[in-house]
């Protein structure tokens, strides 16, 4: 009898634990940079230097020709699944009208967290010009697994 109720116990435990195996996943940090004309975040891989020349970028906008999203994200138990990582942004066009853009690309997890590189340049920049609010998510085909947004989102 004893021998059954830990069969059944185990069995138990074998089915909640396949279960749980469901897709997570987590965006973990978001670096919104502006890109000079020759595509540079900063001048030298100092972080105090990074953010000097973002504050030079951000006083003198005719410098920045780009803004790149860089993002930090993880995912669990995603072997196969296609997840795509997407960028909204929400700013104010050039005739001052809101203006509302999407950036996304596909992804695939691995064994550690990843970064990747989501870019609004050339005429679609703009075009868009000053980004007010922005939101980064991670999707699992229509299932939104993590998302993380600026403040004014």
């Amino acid at each position: 009898m004893r021998a059954l109720c830990v069969f059944l116990l185990t069995l138990g435990l074998f089915a909640t634990v396949h279960a749980a195996d469901a897709v997570t996943g987590r965006v973990i940090k978001v670096l919104p940079l502006l890109l000079d004309q020759q595509g540079r975040a900063a001048i030298s891989p100092s972080l105090f230097d990074r953010d000097a020349y973002q504050a030079k970028l951000r006083a003198d906008t005719n410098l920045v020709s780009a803004i790149r999203y860089d993002i930090l994200w993880s995912a669990k138990h995603a072997k196969d699944a296609k997840l795509t990582l997407r960028v909204e942004l929400r700013g104010v066009s050039t005739n001052t009208l809101p203006a509302l853009k999407t950036l996304q690309t596909e992804v695939t997890p691995g064994r550690f967290s990843k970064w990747t590189e989501l870019r609004l340049d050339g005429g679609d920049y703009k075009q868009f010009s000053a980004v007010t609010a922005w939101r980064a998510t991670l999707w699992d085909g229509d299932q939104l697994l993590s998302e993380q947004k600026s403040f004014l989102w």
